[in-house]
């Protein structure tokens, strides 16, 4: 088993090297480009990786700001049949 991992881990510092090797063979735009991409693509990792995480917190605290938001649309309301009634609609209308 320790053989197993120290082969992979020299597999990935052989291929890290030989990445390496060929970006300081590339010119300075390529060289660039490739870097940018590189910085696209690690940001695009870690927000994928952040919303995997987080996907249960923030869709839970979505459905507690929708029930709050339910909540304080039905209290304080004047209901007449099915059609609600604001406080803010008896107030006289601002001229324009």
């Amino acid at each position: 088993m320790c053989t197993m991992i120290e082969m992979v881990l020299s597999a990935v510092t052989l291929a890290l090297c030989v990445l390496l090797l060929l970006r300081l063979a590339l010119g300075r735009r390529r060289r660039q480009r490739l870097d940018d991409a590189a910085y696209r693509a690690w940001w695009r990792l870690r927000r994928i990786g952040h919303r995997m995480l987080h996907w249960r917190a923030s869709r839970k605290e979505a459905a507690r700001a929708a029930e709050a938001a339910i909540r304080r649309a039905r209290d304080g309301v004047q209901r007449d049949g099915n059609v609600y009634k604001p406080r803010s609609f008896r107030e006289p209308r601002k001229p324009h």
